[in-house]
């Protein structure tokens, strides 16, 4: 019994050393287990990963080609796109198909370089498809058609799928290029631009174009720029026969006044030149008559000469005004179009809807283009006329000052101004002559009351002198009385 029992004791530390064993084996095997799983998921997960990295590059490699190279490598792209959503395709085939790309990558890098020639068809620019040959050197690519009727630069144009063919302008260009298709080698014509020039080039037009393209607002634009246009040439053809007169011929004038000798004045008169010499004239040939009666009739040429040098003017400064508001007008209507026709195509295609705009502005454009030189030349002009002016109120001045002092020499009958107790003209024609010898004198003249815009000074009796004829003045020894004509207003 004893030894029976001591042999099972043993059986049993055996088999529990077997236990023990065993237990540490199944321990080791499941640690391994578990260690290769996540192993598995680990590898599973890096091949999802460069699988999505494959599917990106591919992606964007597509993007990246040129328009010509879209035909040459549409087929490998496709596949290898289409590869992870098909469930008949193992991992290691889909992979090979991503993979592909990768090649195909590297390959065209050479190719960039060294540069390539392949078969494809492109659009000419009447829409006829073309079945040729594309050089691919870098960004640049040129087609030749297999008939040799079409040579160009291979271009994509927005909306195309198809490569658009734009032919050289240099038949040189065209006969380097042909030789570059056919036996891929030669001067490769380079567009430093990559298509750039031809789209600039599009976008340029004539001036008849632009002008077109403003609409009906153009036509009033234009209307009013060749009038001011013909009123500017008219005047300025005008101010070169009008002349200011001379120091030395004004001398001449009141030297031949103050001798009282008339035929001489009338001559040096005559010598001053337009418009100054006709109101001269008129002083010279009322020489004889009261001071009030010669400032009269010199005081009515001067208005008579104001109004014809200010003629037309007024309209040149109106068209100035007036041609940008037309250009606004044109461009409120152009941009009205423009946002109607969003609403109806909407507003996807950014390159219409600048173009609407672009056109809009057109009539602004001409509108400030005309205004602007307008309104500096009537600056110009009125300045010219108002400096005419000006000089022939400081020559009658000198005039009738002259005269007053002859008479008074001579004992003539000439009135000096009555004046009021301050010393000042008691009438506002006096005012006038006051002016304008204190103008001619350098000295300061009392200021009157400004008459009405259109009116003659009052006569110191309370009624006008615009539009009526005034009482004949007194004629001095014995001399018929003097009718005065209408003033001019």
């Amino acid at each position: 019994m004893s030894r029976q029992l001591s042999e099972a004791e043993a059986n049993l530390a055996k088999a529990r050393q077997d236990l023990q064993k065993l237990v540490r084996e199944l321990d080791s095997r499941s640690l391994e287990v578990n260690n290769l799983s996540r192993e598995i998921k680990g590898r599973q997960d890096e091949t999802a990963y460069v699988s999505n990295l494959l599917d990106q590059f591919i992606r964007s490699f597509e993007s990246r080609l040129h328009i010509a190279e879209l035909q040459r490598y549409e087929e490998p792209i496709e596949a290898a796109r289409l590869a992870p959503e098909n469930d008949n395709l193992t991992p290691q085939q889909i992979f090979d198909a991503q993979a592909s790309v990768l090649t195909i990558a590297l390959d065209r890098l050479f190719d960039a370089v060294a540069g390539s020639r392949f078969e494809g068809s492109a659009v000419d620019s009447s829409g006829t498809v073309q079945v040729g040959t594309f050089v691919l050197i870098g960004p640049s690519a040129i087609f030749h058609s297999r008939d040799g009727s079409v040579t160009g630069t291979a271009e994509q144009r927005l909306g195309s799928q198809e490569p658009s063919i734009v032919p050289f302008a240099d038949p040189d260009l065209t006969s380097a290029a042909a030789v570059v298709a056919k036996e891929g080698r030669g001067t490769l014509p380079f567009d430093p631009t990559l298509g750039n020039a031809h789209k600039v080039e599009e976008l340029q037009e004539g001036l008849i174009e632009h002008i077109i393209k403003g609409g009906a607002v153009m036509v009033p634009i234009f209307i009013l720029a060749g009038l001011a246009l013909l009123i500017v040439l008219y005047k300025a053809v005008g101010f070169l026969f009008v002349g200011r007169p001379s120091p030395r011929r004004m001398r001449a004038v009141l030297d031949a006044v103050a001798r009282n000798d008339r035929p001489a004045a009338v001559k040096a008169a005559k010598a001053t030149g337009r418009p100054t010499n006709r109101m001269l004239l008129s002083g010279v040939e009322h020489m004889d008559e009261p001071r009030e009666l010669v400032e009269e009739v010199m005081y009515e040429n001067v208005l008579s000469a104001r109004l014809k040098l200010q003629r037309f003017l007024p309209f040149l400064a109106t068209s100035a005004a007036a041609a940008p508001l037309l250009g606004l007008l044109g461009t409120v209507m152009g941009i009205m179009d423009t946002f109607t026709s969003i609403t109806i195509f909407g507003s996807g295609d950014v390159k219409n809807l600048s173009g609407g705009i672009s056109k809009a502005l057109i009539t602004t454009e001409y509108g400030l283009i005309v205004a602007i030189p307008a309104l500096l030349l009537h600056a110009f002009l009125a300045r010219r006329a108002k400096a005419i002016v000006d000089s022939m109120e400081i020559s009658g001045a000198a005039f009738l000052n002259e005269l007053s002092r002859a008479k008074w020499r001579g004992g003539g009958t000439g009135a000096a101004p009555s004046l009021a107790a301050d010393g000042s003209p008691t009438s506002a024609r006096e005012h006038f002559a006051e002016a304008v010898t204190a103008a001619a004198d350098g000295r300061p003249a009392h200021s009157p009351p400004a008459p009405g815009r259109g009116e003659r000074p009052h006569d110191g009796t309370g009624s006008h002198s615009a539009g009526a004829h005034r009482p004949p003045a007194p004629a001095p020894h014995g001399k018929p009385p003097v009718e005065l004509a209408p003033s001019a207003t």
